[in-house]
């Protein structure tokens, strides 16, 4: 079941990587130049229908598959192992999109504007670098951990 639900996961970080990363790389800094909110808007509507299922499925697959690599959930709070401190780094990573993306819905988005077109920015490249992170440290499970 483990390859399964591995590789279904990996094509969920691909979905919400790859959204942010072309949100960042290109709807963005076009957002930016014509400080036009309303493209990231546009988008936002569109790949949210695919990238929050896709996170959702990666973060309970990612504590099932966890689970399997250390089972004593205790580890990933006082990690000694390589596959610890991953998993311990993937929630953290996880804790911080997780922070991040609320701002976002929650005070940013709705006052969004061409003034607050840059605060937005932010946001954008800071979940896109975590998701960068999870996808590295995804790897690194692959060699043992960190």
């Amino acid at each position: 079941m483990y390859p399964y639900i591995f590789s279904l996961h990996v094509l969920a970080a691909t979905i919400w990587t790859g959204g942010h990363l072309v949100l960042a790389l290109t709807v963005l800094p076009r957002a930016l130049r014509e400080r036009n909110p309303q493209r990231l808007l546009d988008f936002e509507q569109g790949y949210e229908k695919l990238g929050m299922p896709a996170l959702a499925f990666q973060v309970a697959s990612g504590l099932w598959m966890a689970l399997q690599l250390v089972p004593d959930w205790g580890h990933w709070f006082s990690p000694d192992t390589g596959l610890e401190r991953a998993v311990a780094l993937k929630l953290a990573l996880l804790g911080s999109t997780a922070l991040v993306a609320a701002h976002a819905r929650l005070r940013v988005i709705p006052r969004l504007s061409a003034a607050t077109l840059p605060l937005m920015a932010w946001h954008v490249a800071a979940v896109t670098l975590l998701s960068v992170g999870f996808v590295l440290t995804g790897i690194s499970f692959r060699y043992g951990g960190l």
